[in-house]
């Protein structure tokens, strides 16, 4: 009877420590996430000086400090995002992963949006193609698709609205090469390589050197860039080839991809930019797995623009200022009395 006793005592209070238990919050190990985030960030930043900034101090601290009261996954990826909103860079934001990094870029570059990422209406004679976003196979085909319309109908001018584009990948191709008749090279992603041992962004005669980066995949472009100090971007002619006089909208959302088409553009000295100051978040950015089921995206590799400098935490300034929402009225009254000259 004693033993039995005993065992009662016992499984008493256990029920007792695990009633108590389970009263008690638990406390997540987002520590362990901000610490993984942190030594990613080491590893692939493109240029982990900005590391020592008082700026990204003040950011790791309060990721920390989050990390210490956070109730959830949910809470602490919000706030997360929400430090980084106005963190000392852009393109840093974390989300409960889907599927595994290596697969999500697999699917980047086969993925379709399922249609609208590019929309063409008319205005007349006048061709509006508003490109919605840099991503998607089936965006890139509605693009093509669209300027063998433009062409074919000769249209009067061509209007490409950026405004809500926050970017994307490659769809930004087809979107230029359609404009250009020689090749065009706009500029270049450096990466910790190049910022590490230099600190000077690279100049246009250095750049030529290397050999121009032209692919299609964005997982490819992740891996060329982390590998190399500089990429080298060019885009070449496409056809069918539209001659016309083209104006380009943007606004403080246009992000990006977004960002390098508008400025690579106005570098051809194919188009008129109207509107807003671009947003200024020009990146390249790559996904890493981190414990919990999250997933961070890091900026890997900035860019440099020979025509207009750095653009991440600057941005776009257009030839004409306008409100976004009266930029498409007056692109359209500039179109038909006083269209730039045509190529």
């Amino acid at each position: 009877m004693t033993g039995l006793k005993s065992l009662i005592a016992l499984t008493v209070s256990l029920l007792v420590s695990w009633t108590a238990l389970a009263d008690e919050s638990p406390v997540a190990p987002f520590d362990e996430v901000a610490q993984r985030i942190e030594r990613a960030m080491q590893a692939h930043l493109f240029d982990p000086r900005l590391m020592q900034s008082e700026a990204y101090l003040s950011t790791q601290q309060a990721v920390a400090e989050l990390a210490a009261k956070a109730p959830t996954r949910e809470a602490f990826v919000a706030g997360f995002n929400d430090i980084w909103r106005s963190g000392p860079f852009s393109h840093v934001r974390l989300a409960v992963a889907q599927q595994s990094a290596t697969a999500l870029a697999d699917y980047l570059d086969s993925m379709r949006i399922g249609g609208g990422g590019a929309v063409l209406t008319w205005e007349n004679e006048i061709a509006i193609l508003t490109v919605n976003t840099m991503m998607g196979l089936d965006t890139i085909e509605e693009i093509d698709a669209a300027y063998e319309q433009i062409t074919r109908a000769q249209a009067k001018a061509l209007i490409i609205d950026l405004r809500s584009n926050q970017g994307g990948a490659f769809a930004i191709r087809p979107l230029i090469a359609h404009l250009l008749k020689q090749p065009l090279d706009p500029g270049a992603f450096v990466s910790s390589k190049f910022t590490v041992a230099d600190g000077q962004y690279p100049s246009a005669e250095y750049v030529q050197t290397l050999p121009p980066w032209e692919g299609w995949s964005i997982k490819a472009f992740w891996a060329t860039a982390e590998e190399n100090a500089v990429t080298r971007i060019r885009f070449q002619p496409q056809q069918p080839h539209y001659a016309g006089p083209v104006y380009v909208l943007i606004s403080n959302t246009t992000a990006s991809a977004a960002e390098l088409a508008a400025d690579a553009l106005s570098a051809s000295g194919r188009a008129l930019l109207i509107g807003e100051r671009s947003a200024g978040e020009m990146l390249s950015q790559k996904m890493y797995d981190v414990p919990l089921g999250l997933q961070i995206s890091l900026p890997i590799a900035d860019y440099y623009s020979f025509h207009s400098g750095r653009i991440e935490g600057k941005g776009i300034r257009p030839d004409l200022e306008s409100p976004a929402q009266l930029a498409l009225a007056v692109a359209v009254q500039r179109a038909r009395k006083q269209p730039p000259p045509a190529e």
